[in-house]
């Protein structure tokens, strides 16, 4: 595997988990519990998507292969997208939305950080624009975490039982390949666990401010890396690319 192959996919990851986790959370619009909790969700799943246009923009550099960012969001299948298992999960009820995207924003936020080092200049420069929104989307979801736990009884449950249900979604965060070993070596990615180590410190601190119970769940849910997804991503997919595939080429 070359230099060019391993981070034409390394992209894809990062692009791929962010677009997706933007769909997800423009599902919200119109559906917010205050309109200005709707308000800022789009707001941030516009950040994401932001971030996707500029990583899927310079994966398809790197392909070389003519494709540019709306080709490889639009025109490609489940099998050939690289997201995060736990961004392609179904909203639930807000403190479920809340719950994911705590999980992931303080992974995007310690990435992201170490990314701004990158050797390769376009990925610096894309993380260090992108870690300012990231700094807020934390700020956001950690104030959210303990604002659920000290509203009530409910509130508190059903955060826990998000926490539950998606811990097993995780692990596969931190999980390296041939691609990372080879990037890492060239300066370009992080060693995720240096990131992992920051990621489980700062949510062990949260969780404790909120008096929520770290999952005790072994199980490890993964295979994005592979192309294998939930069932989830396919609907998805279906819903965001079909005004693409159904008019191709058309202008805005």
């Amino acid at each position: 595997m070359t230099v060019q192959e391993a981070k034409f996919e390394y992209l894809l990851r990062l692009g791929d988990s962010s677009l997706i986790i933007g769909h997800r959370l423009s599902e919200w619009c119109g559906h917010g519990p205050i309109l200005e909790e709707d308000i800022a969700l789009i707001n941030i799943a516009l950040d994401f998507v932001g971030n996707a246009t500029s990583i899927l923009g310079y994966a398809g550099q790197v392909e070389g292969k003519g494709r540019d960012e709306d080709d490889l969001a639009f025109m490609r299948g489940e099998r050939e997208y690289r997201n995060l298992l736990i961004t392609e999960q179904p909203n639930g009820d807000y403190a479920n939305t809340i719950a994911r995207q705590f999980l992931f924003d303080t992974y995007m936020f310690f990435l992201y950080e170490e990314l701004k080092s990158s050797k390769d200049e376009t990925i610096a420069a894309i993380a260090v624009k992108s870690h300012k929104e990231i700094t807020y989307h934390l700020r956001h979801t950690s104030e959210w975490m303990l604002r659920l736990c000290d509203g009530t009884t409910e509130s508190h449950e059903r955060l826990q039982n998000g926490l539950n249900d998606l811990w097993m979604f995780t692990s596969e965060m931190f999980d390296m390949d041939e691609e990372d070993t080879l990037l890492i070596r060239e300066g370009i990615a992080p060693d995720l666990n240096k990131v992992k180590a920051s990621w489980e410190k700062r949510v062990h601190e949260v969780l404790a401010e909120a008096t929520l119970q770290i999952p005790t769940t072994t199980f490890k849910q993964k295979g994005s890396k592979e192309g294998k997804h939930s069932e989830h991503l396919g609907f998805l997919l279906a819903e965001m690319q079909y005004v693409h595939r159904a008019y191709p080429g058309a202008k805005w």
